[in-house]
């Protein structure tokens, strides 16, 4: 038995395969994980004792971030992949995704994907606005994926978005060595199938490595990750320069005076929908307590 240092590439099922210098070890991890309730994520940096091909995992190095859904660690960026057509993409769910992120400092960047069908102007221009670094891209005319392939490069980020937006394709244009499952998107439903049922790491080059996750729908948000009510406005980038300059320090945006992220919205310094996903937002966590997380 020998232990070694590597990366979980794959989590599934109670299995996880860790990139070695030596290559991958499918892995199982010890049974005080769980009962810790720090079971290990894709992305995870672990120390694995090894006999032969197989091994067990016994340390999970301390985390930069973690994520519930999608279940993955230590990420350098999040690509939030986003369409206007079939499937068209509700705001709320990159604003809600995108917030998460923005709680753990992980820069977020907007990949709005099949533009050979609709360009999204109007789409792109609300992030843009409110700061976020946005890329058109298309699987089928190949707009964007030089400038996506420069953007991760040399980082550890997952794509992620609704269902059927294109991520497995783009990932396929960005690697084709991959050739990933795609799904058709259903004309009747207005969503895609899912193709990828796990996280899973694919590797770029020696130092990129992105996670295809599983897509999900507008009922997934309610599964993903909480963040405290007053924590939220930091959340939200564009909300930075108004906070702190309220008549109240508690200030929860909503209904207060001389509230100074209500009247940037009232003044167009801030764009309508990032603003009621905040509120919409804050009406799911203003009934959370810290002792409900520490389940």
């Amino acid at each position: 038995m020998e232990l070694q240092t590597g990366r979980i590439i794959k989590s599934l099922s109670g299995f996880y395969d860790v990139n070695t210098p030596s290559g991958t070890v499918t892995c199982r991890a010890r049974g005080h994980f769980r009962k810790i309730g720090d079971s290990p994520l894709t992305g995870d940096l672990v120390r694995i004792s090894r006999t032969g091909n197989k091994g067990m995992v016994e340390e999970i190095f301390p985390r930069k971030n973690s994520f519930i859904r999608p279940a993955v660690a230590n990420l350098d960026a999040l690509v939030v992949f986003a369409a206007n057509v079939n499937p068209i993409t509700e705001p709320f769910l990159i604003d809600r995704v995108s917030a998460i992120a923005g709680h753990q400092e992980v820069p977020v960047i907007l990949c709005v994907n099949k533009t050979d069908l609709e360009v999204a102007d109007a789409l792109s221009a609300i992030y843009k606005a409110a700061g976020f670094q946005v890329i058109r891209t298309s699987a089928e005319t190949g707009e964007g994926i030089a400038q996506l392939r420069a953007a991760i490069a040399g980082k550890l980020t997952a794509f992620t978005g609704n269902s059927g937006v294109g991520k497995s394709s783009v990932l396929n244009c960005l690697a084709p060595k991959l050739q990933l499952l795609t799904g058709e998107v259903s004309q009747k439903l207005g969503r895609g199938r899912h193709t990828t049922r796990h996280v899973e790491l694919f590797s770029l080059d020696e130092n990129t490595w992105v996670a295809d996750t599983p897509g999900f729908s507008s009922f997934d948000t309610d599964r993903m990750d909480v963040i405290l009510k007053e924590n939220l406005q930091y959340a939200f980038p564009d909300f930075a320069p108004f906070l702190g300059k309220c008549q109240f320090h508690d200030c929860a945006h909503l209904q207060e005076p001389e509230c100074a992220v209500r009247g940037a919205l009232k003044a167009g310094m801030l764009q309508k929908s990032r603003y009621d996903s905040y509120v919409r937002l804050y009406e799911k966590a203003k009934d959370i307590k810290v002792w409900e997380l520490k389940k």
